[in-house]
């Protein structure tokens, strides 16, 4: 019998195929996994070692969406290239807010997020962060970034504390709660504020 021009797995299927279900239902097995793509969990082991591989797919799909080479064209300020693949990284997650949790239970290992991360080390040491202070840059820049795609799936309504709500707080809820920009907006604010930090920072 002639062989698939096309294999019937592969890694960017995988990938796609369990998104696809942690966007739907925030966890994935590995044979619901095998179900979905209607192949026997067997075969899915030809490519992956176990779920563990699967979610590191997961995260170099993730990531991939990030132009890391459209950020650092020109050779940009240090600050100007860390902002820009902050929010492209932000973005790429908020598409699937579902997976973050699921991320944090494992290592970083998928090449993609490692090129990710390389370029904002590189970054920080041009700014001449120690290294020290360049893995507690990157790691303020994940907590805020991550957090920050998880507030994008956040229900409209984010507070509601009813009447035990103080006179300050009502204000700020009446004057933000129900934009449809509220997230967005959040994010650049506090991001703007992160960099002015490491921008005070830099020698």
């Amino acid at each position: 019998m002639a062989r698939p021009l096309t294999p019937k797995l592969s890694p960017e299927l995988i990938a796609r195929a369990a998104l696809a279900m942690v966007d739907a239902k925030g966890e994935f097995t590995v044979p619901e996994l095998a179900k979905r793509l209607k192949v026997s969990p067997s075969s899915l082991y030809n490519h992956v070692t176990g779920k563990g591989d699967i979610i590191e797919l997961m995260r170099g799909a993730a990531v991939a969406q990030i132009d890391l080479a459209g950020v650092t064209a020109g050779d940009p300020h240090w600050s100007a290239a860390i902002r820009g693949i902050a929010v492209q990284y932000r973005n790429s997650y908020a598409v699937h807010p579902r997976l973050i949790p699921l991320l944090t239970a494992y290592s970083v290992r998928d090449a993609t997020t490692i090129g990710m991360y390389n370029v904002l080390a590189e970054q920080f040491a041009r700014a001449g962060f120690t290294p020290a202070r360049t893995l507690e840059a990157i790691t303020v820049l994940d907590n805020y970034v991550l957090g920050s795609a998880l507030d994008v799936a956040a229900p409209e309504d984010v507070w509601d504390p009813g009447e035990t709500a103080g006179p300050s707080l009502r204000a700020a809820l009446d004057a933000g709660l129900g934009r449809a920009e509220r997230a967005d907006e959040a994010f650049l604010f506090g991001l703007d504020l992160i960099m002015a930090g490491f921008e005070r920072l830099a020698p």
